[in-house]
């Protein structure tokens, strides 16, 4: 007799059967202002059971806050306190000392004054799941994602007040699936003791070890767990699932040939030989591939233009997507999942790009250096003011940009010697400022002042600052989501350094002279200049430090 029951079979029969069930099952996996998640959806695999076993079920991915908010309304006017309450959330989750969210896939940056309206709290949660004592179950899928949280607001589950008669369940997406599909539903075992066998998963509140979660039937003694004859097979049939590969299946039948899942296991094995894709799926898992791979080869992806949507050793739906356009193109079956051979031919093509780009770099720097210095010569090499101004105009970050500049301190100096006090006064107060307002009103002030050039190229620069604000905020918070160490910033500027591109001291800080060092770099790679790094920067940095 199979010990595996479904989740329907736990609903119907952990409680007894009340009116007004009602379920909440939400999977966030796609974030909009972060990474997307790899398994947070498997939690809505619990929606069909659910609503078998008599439940009214909300459910949704990639919800927004706003859309939570209607979800968890819906939920609370129907969790009357007649009936069960489940609530189940796969996502990205925030905290602080007192709290904890549970975030919607819009939240960006959410601090403390602002998480409230970016996310759900479980406070709300557990309060509605209060209602039902003893038949409440709160299941939260968590992932270890890189999320960018504003002060006060930490990545994770923190403090939750848990009501009584509450029974909260917290780990991995996935196997908090598996745990509600798998194990929730033994009869006669309690969730304390099932939870033995589950060393990823941790649970709370409710947890009475001698009360079995599943009983028999409505008051009916709890039942008392004897061995299991079978419980061997049955671990080694949970190993050969999770594995879900030709070869484990085989594995199993050998040592099983008539045994309880015998017939399911030739079932899967007939299933994987029947479509590539599952194949293909339990060959790259017979690579074993590292993480570290995985990052090498997300890597060779994106600079062969197939963007991963993230390097960071995780193949999701954006791995297998670029997988895929890049398998179709190379004429191999588009099924997501690499072999050996398209692994090193992947790496041959990264290769070649990578030393092909930075031809391309080194030509289009010197071309742009070979204009550069055509026009100081026609311009800045004099050394009057005019001229070094206007280098500056067109090249506020070129080859002789801090020569200019220098060159242009004497002038200034003298020009302050000779202005009269009152302008120098307004002029030292404009600058002290800083502001397009301040700039204006000493040039309106001062029409024929001594520093009316200055103020004007000022003006020119904070205009610019100004129409290109949003990107260059979008770029800096791109870089920040790269989560850099200080190890990789410091390669990045001896990268810089060894260019000739001149990004100041090598110490993993990102001063004025090193982003002026990252617009040069970008611009001579034909990439978006905003001296910020973005992945595609990275990768080209890294990239062409390795054929150094």
């Amino acid at each position: 007799m199979k010990l595996r029951t479904s989740l329907a079979t736990f609903l119907m029969m952990s409680v007894p059967v009340w009116a007004g069930d009602v379920a909440l099952v939400v999977g966030n996996e796609d974030y909009a202002n972060g990474r997307d998640l790899r398994a947070a959806d498997e939690m809505l695999d619990a929606v069909a059971p659910l609503r078998e076993a008599g439940f009214e079920v909300f459910s949704g991915a990639d919800l927004s806050a706003e859309a939570l908010e209607v979800y968890v309304s819906e939920v609370n006017a129907k969790a009357d306190g007649s009936g069960r309450v489940v609530i189940a959330l796969s996502g990205n989750f925030g905290h602080s000392a007192h709290g904890t969210w549970f975030l919607g896939a819009d939240a960006d940056g959410p601090d403390l004054a602002t998480v409230g309206r970016q996310a759900l709290p479980l406070s709300v949660v557990m309060e509605i799941a209060a209602r039902a004592p003893g038949g409440a179950v709160v299941a939260l899928g968590i992932e270890d994602a890189e999320f960018e949280f504003g002060g006060g607001v930490e990545a994770g589950v923190g403090f939750m007040d848990i009501p009584q008669g509450v029974t909260v369940i917290t780990g991995p997406s996935d196997d908090v699936a598996d745990f509600a599909k798998d194990t929730l539903s033994v009869t006669g075992q309690s969730i304390a003791t099932a939870l033995e066998a589950w060393p990823s998963l941790s649970g709370a509140g409710f947890m009475a070890p001698l009360v079995p979660f599943s009983p028999a039937g409505d008051g009916a003694a709890p039942v008392v767990a004897k061995p299991d004859p079978d419980a061997a097979q049955n671990a080694l049939w949970k190993v050969t699932q999770d594995i879900g590969s030709r070869e484990a299946y085989e594995a199993y039948l050998k040592r099983y040939p008539k045994g309880l899942y015998a017939e399911e296991a030739r079932g899967e094995i007939a299933r994987i030989d029947a479509q590539p894709e599952l194949r293909a799926e339990a060959a790259e898992k017979a690579l074993n591939l590292s993480r570290d791979t995985r990052r090498e080869i997300q890597r060779a992806l994106s600079l062969l233009d197939y963007d991963p949507k993230g390097i960071d050793g995780i193949f999701g739906r954006g791995s297998r997507a670029a997988i895929k356009k890049w398998q179709n193109v190379n004429g191999a079956d588009a099924t997501g999942f690499l072999t050996q051979p398209q692994i090193e031919r992947l790496r041959a093509q990264a290769d070649r790009r990578a030393q092909e780009l930075e031809i391309e770099a080194e030509k289009r720097k010197l071309e742009m250096e070979r204009k550069d210095r055509a026009y100081w010569d026609a311009t800045g090499q004099n050394g009057d003011e005019a001229g070094l101004r206007a280098y500056l105009e067109r090249y506020p970050d070129g080859v002789f940009a801090e020569i200019a500049t220098q060159r242009l301190e004497p002038f200034e100096d003298a020009r302050r010697a000779e202005a009269a006090e009152q302008d120098r006064a307004e002029w030292d107060a404009a600058e002290a400022a800083g502001t397009l307002e301040a700039y204006n009103n000493y040039v309106e002030a001062n029409p024929e002042g001594a520093f009316v050039e200055q103020a004007r190229a000022q003006i020119k620069e904070l205009e610019f600052e100004a129409d290109n604000a949003d990107a260059l905020e979008a770029a800096q918070r791109n870089e920040d989501r790269l989560g850099l160490t200080d190890t990789t910033r410091k390669l990045v500027e001896g990268r810089l350094e060894s260019l000739g591109l001149k990004p100041g001291p090598v110490d993993g800080a990102f001063d004025d002279d090193t982003r002026r060092a990252i617009r040069r770099y970008q611009e001579a790679r034909n990439l978006t200049r905003t001296g910020y790094l973005n992945q595609q920067t990275v990768v080209r940095l890294l990239a062409d430090a390795v054929l150094r």
